[in-house]
């Protein structure tokens, strides 16, 4: 059995070797379906899958999206299985198949940790979810989720470092920004030795190198400057600055949500684990499932997949 969660910037893969991720952006004609032929052994072997890519804008609605990404799976995999919001397993394109990869986490996770709320921060996202109230999150689409506040558009990697910023604040003096893409939330991560340069897996803005220099000489544009206008002091303030917005935004949702669903534990996924665990005092599940953390939809549409092989009676629906 292998788990596959195909997103929009990413194809993340868990089979019996482990955690394979790959960046696979989907506005760029990426090749599901020769990526994945990698990964078969078999032309019977099953798949489990999940999917967010459907919203790429290489899509003119999500249903286009969501049938590109069942027959580029389909043609590798002829006998996958695709999880919805319903809960259930589909075997063709039908509309619950959009964006249920964090239900799927939440739904694999639940028994162990009923009274948490999870954190799965990736590389675009942070998806915030009460795992008490199961239950009521079937059939949340992500306008729901952002409405709800279960969804923050903001991750480790990818997006532009101005959405979070109208000013900084630059050797004393308020500086407005620019909100051209100049730099990227992995560049400010980069800097602060909050990811490797090997993490940095998504393409920097100007398509250059992902090293600290670059990094630097790309968050010096976002105010207009050279790296030797502001110096490295200067880029840092205005990575520093980002983190803080950044964090402030994350944290105090997960505690709101956390207060609201009377969660008594925090519980920590995807490429930022670590760094937001250690700032919600939670717990980070890289460390109870290793590398699989940063690929949790894919490993936790595998398991109830493979539950539901295991037991006939098992409906994630009625199972709590």
């Amino acid at each position: 059995m292998i788990g596959i969660d195909v997103g929009g910037a990413n194809l993340k893969i868990v089979n019996a070797g482990g955690a394979h991720i790959h960046y696979c952006p989907l506005w760029e004609h990426a090749q599901i379906t020769s990526i994945l032929e990698q990964y078969e052994t078999s032309p019977t072997d099953p798949a489990a899958v999940v999917m967010s890519g459907e919203l790429a804008d290489s899509f003119s609605n999500k249903t286009e999206g969501i049938s590109f990404i069942v027959d580029a799976v389909k043609r590798a995999f002829p006998r996958a299985c695709f999880y919805g919001m319903d809960g259930k397993f589909h075997h063709r394109a039908v509309p619950q198949l959009a964006a249920a990869n964090w239900l799927a986490s939440a739904d694999c996770l639940r028994e162990e940790y009923p009274d948490a709320v999870l954190l799965d921060i990736g590389s675009t996202t942070a998806d915030i979810i009460p795992l008490a109230c199961f239950e009521s999150l079937f059939g949340l689409t992500d306008l729901l989720r952002l409405q709800k506040g279960y969804l923050i558009y903001t991750g480790m990697l990818r997006g532009n470092a101005a959405t979070l910023l109208q000013s900084v604040i630059l050797n004393g003096v308020k500086t407005p920004v620019s909100s051209e893409y100049f730099a990227a939330s992995a560049d400010v991560h980069l800097v602060l030795n909050h990811i490797s340069p090997d993490q940095y897996s998504c393409d920097s803005p100007d398509k250059k190198e992902k090293t600290k220099a670059a990094s630097l000489r790309r968050l010096a544009r976002v105010v207009c400057a050279d790296l030797e206008e502001i110096g490295k002091q200067g880029a840092m303030q205005i990575a520093e600055q980002f983190w803080d917005t950044q964090r402030k935004l994350i944290c105090d949702q997960v505690k709101s949500v956390a207060a609201a669903s009377h969660a008594r534990q925090i519980i920590v996924a995807g490429i930022g684990a670590q760094i937001f665990a250690d700032e919600l005092n939670g717990k980070d599940l890289t460390k109870i499932l290793g590398p699989i953390a940063d690929a949790l939809p894919a490993y936790a549409v595998r398991e109830l997949a493979l539950r539901s092989k295991n037991s006939s009676s098992y409906n994630p629906k009625k199972n709590k």
